[in-house]
């Protein structure tokens, strides 16, 4: 059987689905999430189900639309040498999906699980596991903890690395809330290399994290502050770990936190920042809970020079970066023209579709003809990835390119019936995330696999593109560079998950 897989921060949180679910909407199964894992109750409560499948064809296609064989597929391809990166002694390690996790240096960012057990098993997983870095030369770097902090007793994440070599991230500092009995987290960013670490602080609360880091070294994040707050509403702001006060959106820079404020409502979250300085987060713009989602409206914002831009929704009462109905509000969500990528409820908050901010207006990314749509990562060009629905009366979703207006099908292999994009280099021409429903085993560990799409091919499954056979089973991949190197995760025999590269022959 599969063991559990740390993707994200939502990921990471056993308990904090069980807080989120959406009140009064009907009750339905879970729409399929890539991996074949969900990662918030809100998708419980989404998307059409209990309708019969169709056959249909699983053929890859060319991009003149001609029907290919797997095997003919991944014979366009290169191939890539598989590296599997190892432990810090503990039995799984994780490359994070939601998260800039490579960058053009081939240096890369992981969650490494270390030989001692956490006896109280906070983060869902049953041993401590710590941030590294992967440096060019090949060796991994664990990444300091604050002074004062036990590295060996507790936790650090790293959830975000810029072209510049620094990093984001959070540790826990040994202490637990009073007022949720949860591990109290610290937001960080890490100097270039790994050298150094600096505690953003919080806003007088229990936890924080930081997010993203620009070049400048300026971060974005989310910390708690001391004013009561409803404890699911908190949570839902605080990147879905547990808080009983308000989450609050923050700006670190010249060694200051700076709340950013918010549309209205009590509550706020940063996702992601660019060079400019521009912040782009989500944020309550009420207090109340409406009857379809369980909670206050959420709009996104954009935050440039002290004011706060509410980018408004595609009609319903839910609308936030990438998407909390997958793998959360992380990510590469926001570029340097201020254009930036997520989800949005429509009227009624049954249906769900990714948006683009073009700078000035929320456009509807649309479907592939379902009912659903997610938004999950952006380049400069304002080329986004993601996945959609393909038929009203199907449960199957297909990997997505938008670019210009224009939604590209990016399909499947065979026999797999679902794919989500999770990544693009800079150009669009490479495009890698997962495939699920392979099997009809969810534990059957070729259930889940990993894709790469390339500009005039089809897409071709990882696991048939190896220069040598492997017992690892890649079952999704989270993150490409310009370089053509893929990070991804994949399954041991014995059902653990380890942290995987793939290289190009050659490179």
């Amino acid at each position: 059987m599969k063991t559990k897989t740390i993707r994200n921060l939502t990921l990471l949180l056993g308990v904090a689905a069980s807080s989120l679910a959406m009140n009064s909407m009907a009750a339905q199964p879970l729409k399929e999430v890539s991996g074949g894992r969900t990662h918030l109750e809100l998708a419980k409560r989404l998307g059409d189900s209990g309708r019969d499948i169709a056959p249909r064809s699983h053929l890859a296609k060319t991009a003149s639309g001609q029907a290919m064989t797997r095997s003919e597929a991944a014979a366009s391809y290169p191939r890539y040498r598989l590296i599997d990166l190892g432990t810090l002694g503990g039995p799984q390690s994780n490359n994070i999906e939601g998260a800039r996790n490579i960058d053009n240096r081939n240096q890369f960012i992981a969650s490494f699980e270390t030989p001692i057990v956490d006896p109280n098993n906070y983060f869902g997983e049953s041993n401590f596991y710590h941030a590294v870095l992967g440096r060019p030369n090949g060796a991994i770097v664990e990444l300091p903890f604050p002074a004062g902090i036990d590295a060996a007793t507790n936790y650090s994440f790293a959830g975000d690395i810029n072209a510049a070599g620094l990093m984001a991230g959070w540790v826990t500092n040994g202490l637990i809330d009073p007022s949720t009995d949860f591990p109290e987290l610290r937001p960080v960013v890490w100097a270039r290399n790994g050298s150094t670490v600096t505690d953003l602080g919080t806003f007088g609360g229990n936890s924080g994290q930081a997010n993203q880091v620009n070049n400048q070294g300026e971060a974005a994040g989310v910390a708690l502050n001391q004013v009561a707050e409803n404890p699911d509403f908190a949570s839902f702001m605080n990147g879905f770990f547990p808080a009983t006060t308000q989450a609050r959106a923050f700006l670190w820079r010249c060694n200051t936190l700076q709340d950013l404020g918010t549309l209205g409502g009590n509550d706020a979250f940063a996702s992601a920042i660019n060079e400019n300085g521009v912040v782009f987060g989500m944020s309550y713009t009420d207090t109340g809970a409406n009857e379809t989602t369980g909670y206050p409206t959420i709009h996104p914002f954009l935050w440039t020079k002290g004011r706060m831009r509410d980018l408004g929704t595609l009609g319903g009462k839910l609308a936030t970066p990438a998407s909390v109905f997958a793998i959360g509000p992380w990510g590469d969500l926001l570029n340097e023209r201020g254009q930036a990528v997520g989800t949005s409820t429509l009227p009624g908050d049954e249906f769900y579709h990714g948006f683009f901010w073009n700078g000035s207006s929320m456009v509807d990314l649309g479907t592939l003809g379902g009912n659903f749509s997610e938004a999950l990562a952006l380049n400069e060009l304002g080329m986004v990835v993601g996945r959609a629905d393909i038929a009203p009366d199907s449960p199957y979703h297909h990997a997505a390119l938008w670019r210009a207006g224009q939604i590209r099908d990016l399909g499947v292999v065979e026999p797999c019936l679902n794919s989500t994009a999770a990544a693009l280099d800079s150009t669009g021409q490479t495009v890698v995330g997962g495939l699920g429903v392979c099997t009809d085993d969810p534990d059957d560990l070729n259930y889940d696999s990993a894709f790469v799409w390339k500009r005039g091919k089809a897409m071709a499954d990882l696991n048939d593109l190896l220069t040598q056979p492997s017992d690892l089973h890649i079952e999704f991949a989270t993150g490409v560079n310009d370089r053509g190197v893929i990070t991804a995760n994949a399954f041991l025999p014995t059902g653990e998950v380890r942290a995987v590269l793939l290289v190009p022959a050659g490179e």
